[in-house]
């Protein structure tokens, strides 16, 4: 996919006969991406998710926004779903993630792009609040697949395992 894409809804489940987490994104423009998280790759990508949200998104701006009927309505992570037939811009296979870069991507946000080796790749922007639902969503996905993965905010034991320079990082 070419650029970063508006994100309306996240969900993520285990798949307990792949033994892998299904990450779905639902977009404004009814599309959807499915997205293969590992036990290992989580166990890899954590950290960074980790330190970014206390890092770079820790100091985010404060923004006003004044009511306004014609802008779109903010992400719901509290509706069911969306299932309105939506079409899959990659495919109805879920990509197998096996690389991942996260990096700032401005004033109050992250880039991350999810790559299955050198075919499929998708990218969009995290602001604090879409980072922090996909982390919990991650953890209670995990723990339902009973991975015993420690995924914690940690800060001194995450700079112990990670050694990447701050504000990029490239997982594989």
């Amino acid at each position: 996919m070419a650029g970063p894409t508006q994100i309306t809804q996240l969900q993520v489940a285990n798949d307990s006969v792949q033994d892998r987490l299904i990450l779905r994104i639902a977009t404004q423009a009814n599309e959807e991406i499915r997205v293969f998280i590992t036990r290992r790759f989580l166990r890899e990508l954590w950290p960074h998710l980790a330190t970014m949200l206390s890092g770079h998104l820790a100091q985010r701006p404060t923004v006003i926004i004044e009511a306004d009927s014609a802008s779109p309505q903010p992400p719901s992570f509290e509706k069911p779903f969306r299932d309105d037939n939506p079409s899959y811009p990659l495919g109805s296979t879920p990509l197998l993630a096996s690389e991942a870069t996260l990096e700032a991507a401005g004033e109050g946000l992250a880039r991350l792009v999810l790559r299955e080796g050198r075919e499929r790749s998708f990218n969009f922007n995290l602001n604090a609040d879409l980072l922090q639902a996909l982390c919990a969503m991650l953890r209670a996905a995990s723990e339902q697949a009973q991975w015993e993965i420690k995924l914690d905010y940690d800060m001194a034991r995450i700079a112990s395992t990670t050694n990447s320079a701050p504000g990029k990082s490239l997982l594989h």
